[in-house]
C-alpha cells in the first residue's frame, strides 16, 4: 500500500508546538527580524548578517512605488467596485505578472543559466549581449520607465559591498550594465530588479522565487492603498488613465 502521508519539510506542528525548520516560534519571534524569518523559512537557515541586511533591503525596496502600478490600480479599483480588504489585496497580487513584478524571476533564471559560462564576467557578459541581439530579446532588470538611475539599485550594492558580499552574480549583473552600452550605444542602468536578481542568485536562491520577493515585498503597500481607498475616495469612482479614445468599427447592423 502506498505511503498516502503528505510530506513537507518546512513547519513542524503539533499541540503547544510550533517549529519552523527546526526552529521554536517563539525564539524566531524574540531573536530574528520579518527579514530573518522570511530568509530562514524560503533557505532553510538563519541568515548571517550581510545576509539579513540584504533580505531587509530587498523586502523594504519594492514596499511601494506611488499609485500607477498595475497592482496597484488592481487593488484600488477592486476596493471601488465594493469588495472587501482580502479581495482587494488577492486582486492586486493577480495582477502581478511577467511584465509587472517579473523581472526579477526573468533576471535571475538568465544570470544563474550564464554566470556558470566561465570566469571572466566581463566576457560572459558581452557573449549574454550578443545572444540577446541575436535573439531579439530584452535584458530585464535594466532600464526603467521613470528612473534614469534607480536610487534603491544603489544602495543594494551599497550594503552588498558594505559587507564584502561580492558574488559571480552581482560581478555579471554590473558587467552586462557596460556590456548593454557599449553595443547597443545607449545607456540601460540596473534598476532594482536587476539588483535583486543578482543578489537572491548569490544569495543561492532558485529564480523561480523571484516573483515571490516582489509579491512579499508589496503587500504591505497594496494593504496601504486599499485602506486608502476604503477611507479617502467614493465607491465606483473612474481609476486608471482617462480620457479614453474609442478606435472600433463604427456603427454597423447584423
Amino acid at each position: 500500500m502506498a505511503d498516502e502521508t503528505w510530506k513537507t519539510a518546512i513547519t513542524d506542528i503539533g499541540p503547544g508546538k510550533i517549529r519552523i525548520k527546526g526552529y521554536h516560534i517563539t525564539d524566531i519571534m524574540e531573536k530574528l527580524s520579518y527579514a530573518e524569518a522570511v530568509y530562514l523559512i524560503l533557505k532553510g537557515e538563519v541568515p548571517s548578517k550581510a545576509e539579513a541586511e540584504l533580505m531587509n533591503a530587498i523586502l523594504v525596496s519594492s514596499l511601494d512605488h506611488g499609485a500607477s502600478p498595475p497592482s496597484v490600480l488592481g487593488t484600488r479599483t477592486v476596493v471601488s467596485g465594493g469588495n472587501s480588504l482580502n479581495a482587494a489585496i488577492a486582486g492586486g497580487v493577480l495582477v502581478i505578472g511577467d511584465t509587472h513584478g517579473g523581472a526579477i524571476e526573468q533576471s535571475a533564471k538568465i544570470m544563474q543559466e550564464w554566470a556558470n559560462k566561465g570566469d571572466n564576467m566581463t566576457a560572459v557578459a558581452a557573449d549574454l549581449v550578443d545572444w540577446l541581439k541575436e535573439s531579439k530579446k530584452r535584458m530585464p532588470g535594466f532600464g526603467h520607465r521613470l528612473h534614469n538611475i534607480d536610487p534603491r539599485t544603489g544602495k543594494l550594492f551599497e550594503i552588498a559591498e558594505r559587507h564584502g558580499y561580492k558574488g559571480k552574480h552581482i560581478d555579471l549583473c554590473k558587467a552586462v550594465e557596460k556590456a548593454l552600452e557599449d553595443k547597443l550605444g545607449k545607456k540601460l542602468p540596473i534598476n532594482v530588479d536587476g539588483a535583486i536578481a543578482a543578489v537572491i542568485s548569490d544569495m543561492g536562491f532558485d529564480w523561480r522565487l523571484g516573483k515571490g520577493f516582489f509579491i512579499i515585498s508589496r503587500t504591505p503597500g497594496l494593504l496601504a492603498h486599499a485602506y486608502e481607498e476604503m477611507t479617502r475616495e467614493r465607491p465606483m469612482r473612474k481609476l486608471g488613465p482617462m480620457p479614453f479614445e474609442y478606435d472600433g468599427p463604427g456603427e454597423r447592423e447584423i
